[in-house]
């Protein structure tokens, strides 16, 4: 007895007969088994942290065909009992401990020493995982035996225990590999007197096993010392194994445990197993872009702009584009047109087709399956803003199965990705979400659902993911089809943020009732807008001191790009209802111009309050620089563009403006578009007669700065005017 106190410890005694457990376990006396019957990136993820550890795994079942279903709809998992009794019939050494895991969806978050001690700790021959939540029989609830705390269920995705007594377990199995593993498991712990056979009891506060299905709100992650564990809250507990069980799998976890990203090393597998392209001795995989147009889309233009720049042979790249819009038809024709030709092929599926955008989806990764020369899909919906040009060379260099670059949309936490799932299998917010959003953790991440703009690898597309229908179903959106179906056979995804790739557009309350619609987007897409419309020069203005006086009081500074001035211009032309120049005028309060113009008023084609912001975010800022101490609102009771023509109103007479100060945009350019004009101010003889196109005066309204419209000689000169705080 004294040697026993040596090296045991008596706990408890049962029947009569002393229980002892040894103190002394040694790792090597610990065997992992697992099932796998094929290498899936679950399974790469679990041996990688298995190895991190030193464990040993031995993996039954590699090559043979599964037949046990998939566990989240109905009840399976037969087959790895038959495998594990088959396994351990064949271990001869009594003192050995098994422990039993999943392995597509589970990851060690500590080592056999931990893992050993705490098995010891639970004095019992057999331990396994508990679950919150009963499956595959709810009618056996009341048949569990209650807890002091914690779970209460059996989970069987992971066990550990003393060989002969898993022997023991194990050896009234007799079904099929159909059957549920569960169940067969579950029965025996119910079963009083086998649980006390076997000595079987359950992890229940979660010390060895957590299982996620259901307790997704109870884990945490925790950095420590340069690794990372998963923390029970509910019972401040750091389980050894995660077990991703359910339509949960490992969530954003696997991402972190147990060194995969930590705050002292960053992302510590972001650069292994990546594929160079500039180490290529033959020509770029070839890839075809799959472009989806399923709704009226500001900025598309700017898309096809966009597309042109990438940085990617186009002789090594494919065109599907379906566009569902037959008000996109236009300018999808003009680059077809125009640039359709620098391309190895480009097939286009109209309107016409009727397709919806599951049928779509599914007909554009099936071009990529059927094309044998086709290395990787690329999928990019319409309303992507893609400003990296080398993202396509960046996605295809990390090497992964399918990988997006993470986009989001300007001022929100909305991405194209998912951090986590709910236990439904919908959008759940994981705890890093925010984080890697506003680019406070920077790696490239697994993720259960991506949209909008990502990379496949074509071979998947023949293989695991040979189902036509990707993206069909009647219960989910077709891109939560498609992620369902790539996670139920085993398919990472993954996004990465280690780049600024782009932003993702604002298609709410998009118009087409006019010429050109997005000229209305300074609301829903401040930023876009402002790359289209806004100089290119503008931010300049103050650093590089790009503000002329041409006059006294006088500023003029570039405000509009080209396109900005073009785009007003024909839209006014488009609406064609000019002012006669008479006095009368309705449009006013008060029925009176004192000093008429041709012109067409910002309200009458509803672009009031577009101009309005325009002025509050663009000249406002350069007021208040220019006239210190006065502080704009941008009142502005009359916005409008004037056309001079010499047939028609080729000058102003002097004036006084009814403003505290104006602008006066040019919207053409002098000697291409018209000759003469320009603008004099009597009281200091001075002229503007080479308006610069897209650039502003700004000069005060009343009283100084009495001025007059210059003759327009030929052509038509256009210019943008606001009488602002009258």
């Amino acid at each position: 007895i004294r040697y026993l106190q040596q090296i045991c410890f008596v706990h408890f005694i049962l029947g009569g007969s002393l229980t002892f457990f040894c103190l002394w376990c040694l790792p090597e006396e610990l065997v992992v088994v697992t099932v796998a019957t094929r290498e899936t990136d679950g399974f790469k993820r679990f041996f990688r942290s298995a190895k991190h550890f030193n464990y040993t795994v031995k993996v039954l079942g590699e090559g043979e065909k599964w037949k046990s279903g998939d566990h989240t709809s109905s009840p399976g998992g037969g087959q790895k009992v038959r495998l594990l009794k088959a396994a351990v019939e064949d271990m001869k050494d009594e003192k050995q401990i098994l422990l039993f895991v999943e392995s597509y969806d589970v990851v060690f978050a500590s080592g056999p020493s931990e893992l050993l001690k705490k098995f010891q700790q639970a004095r019992h021959k057999v331990v396994f995982s508990s679950e919150s939540l009963i499956w595959p029989d709810r009618h056996l609830e009341d048949k569990h035996p209650h807890v002091a705390e914690g779970n209460r269920f059996l989970g069987s995705g992971g066990f550990i225990g003393h060989l002969p007594n898993i022997k023991e377990m194990l050896a009234d199995w007799t079904g099929e590999d159909t059957d549920s593993d569960q169940l067969f498991f579950t029965n025996i712990y119910i079963d009083p007197v086998k649980r006390k056979s076997i000595n079987i009891t359950l992890d229940s506060r979660c010390r060895l096993f957590q299982n996620l299905h259901g307790a997704l709100d109870d884990v945490v992650l925790k950095f420590e010392d340069g690794r990372v564990r998963a923390r029970n809250v509910l019972y401040d507990t750091l389980p050894v194994v995660i077990h991703g069980n359910g339509p949960t799998k490992i969530n954003y976890l696997g991402n972190y445990i147990p060194n995969m990203w930590t705050f002292e090393t960053g992302c510590t597998a972001c650069h292994e197993d990546l594929r160079p392209l500039t180490a290529l001795k033959s020509e770029y995989p070839l890839v075809l872009i799959a472009i989806f147009i399923q709704q009226p889309t500001p900025f598309v233009e700017v898309f096809f702009e966009r597309l042109l720049r990438l940085q990617y042979p186009k002789n090594r790249l494919k065109l599907f584009i379906y566009n569902q819009e037959a008000h996109h038809e236009g300018q999808l024709s003009s680059f077809v047109k125009d640039h359709g030709s620098l391309y190895q092929d480009v097939k286009l599926v109209g309107p016409e087709e009727e397709m919806d955008q599951a049928a779509s989806r599914n007909l554009g990764f099936d071009v990529c399956r059927k094309d044998e020369d086709c290395d990787y899909l690329f999928v990019l919906d319409i309303e992507v803003v893609l400003e990296n040009e080398e993202t396509l060379q960046i996605l295809i260099e990390q090497n992964l199965p399918i990988v997006a670059p993470m986009i989001t949309r300007v001022g929100r936490l909305w991405s194209n990705f998912w951090g986590a799932l709910s236990a439904e299998g919908y959008y759940a917010r994981s705890e890093d979400y925010v984080d890697i959003v506003q680019g406070r953790r920077v790696g490239v991440w697994s993720v259960p659902y991506l949209s909008s703009v990502y990379l496949v690898k074509a071979g998947l597309l023949r293989s695991e993911l040979s189902t036509y229908e990707l993206f069909t179903s009647s219960l989910l959106d077709p891109d939560m089809a498609y992620c369902h179906n790539v996670r139920g056979q085993g398919v990472f995804m993954y996004v990465t943020n280690m780049h600024t790739f782009g932003r993702i557009l604002s298609t709410q309350n998009y118009q087409t009732s006019h010429l050109h619609n997005d000229l209305w987007q300074i609301f829903e897409n401040p930023v876009d807008w402002q790359e289209r419309y806004i100089h290119e020069n503008y931010t300049r203005i103050m650093r590089d001191q790009l503000i002329e006086t041409p006059c006294p009081d006088v500023y003029w500074f570039p405000i509009l790009s080209d396109v900005g001035c073009n785009h007003i211009v024909e839209e006014m032309e488009h609406f064609g209802k000019w002012s006669g120049g008479a006095t009368t005028d309705n449009r006013i309060q008060g029925g009176y111009e004192n000093v008429p113009t041709i012109d067409i008023h910002m309200n009458q084609i509803n672009f009031e309050k577009e101009w309005q912001k325009f002025l509050l975010e663009y000249i406002a800022p350069i007021t208040e620089k220019m006239y210190p101490g006065y502080f704009t609102k941008c009142s502005t009771p009359l916005n409008f563009v004037v056309r001079y023509k010499p047939d028609e109103q080729p000058l102003l007479v002097p004036h006084h403006d009814a403003s505290t100060f104006t602008i006066n945009v040019a919207l053409n350019s002098k000697d291409l578009d018209y000759q003469g004009g320009g603008c004099r101010f009597l009281r200091y003889n001075c002229s503007v007669q080479a308006p610069r196109k897209g650039w502003t005066l700004l000069h005060p309204g009343r009283l100084t700065h009495y001025h007059e419209g210059l003759p327009t000689t030929g052509g038509v000169r256009y210019i943008a005017v606001s009488f602002v705080d009258p």
